[in-house]
């Protein structure tokens, strides 16, 4: 565990990536089902052509993109709580130096600093506009 931390810090940083996954876990499972109730209805009671079809497929796509996004910060949470166990919580996957407390408040599941988040981010980022 990251000496940066006090023992204070870790416990609140613990409850809450501990929180978070509950919380992320939840959420899925609430989407998953709203999910799937809506698109079933829709296309048992409501779908009659292909204009309608069509917009209910979009509806799903948006449902399934929401539930995607809380899947993949699930896995963050539980990669956090992986790291947190075997001791290399709160220390930058890119650079190795300690993650500010205060990142690790705001998203207990951070796991690059905010300069080399950043850099991923620019690096991953749409296409400059031209």
């Amino acid at each position: 565990m990251s000496e940066h931390l006090t023992a204070e810090q870790r416990q609140t940083l613990r409850h809450a990536l501990e929180k978070e996954g509950e919380d992320l876990r939840e959420e899925i499972r609430s989407e998953l089902l709203a999910a799937d109730l809506h698109r079933a209805e829709d296309i048992a009671d409501r779908v009659r052509d292909s204009g309608e079809e069509s917009v209910v497929d979009l509806l799903a796509d948006i449902e399934y993109a929401a539930i995607d996004r809380h899947v993949q910060a699930l896995q963050a949470n539980e990669r956090a709580q992986q790291a947190w166990h075997s001791g290399g919580y709160g220390i930058c996957l890119d650079c190795g130096e300690p993650i500010p407390f205060a990142r690790l408040e705001a998203f207990p599941s951070a796991a690059r600093c905010v300069n080399c988040q950043s850099a991923v981010e620019r690096a991953d980022g749409p296409p400059p506009r031209l």
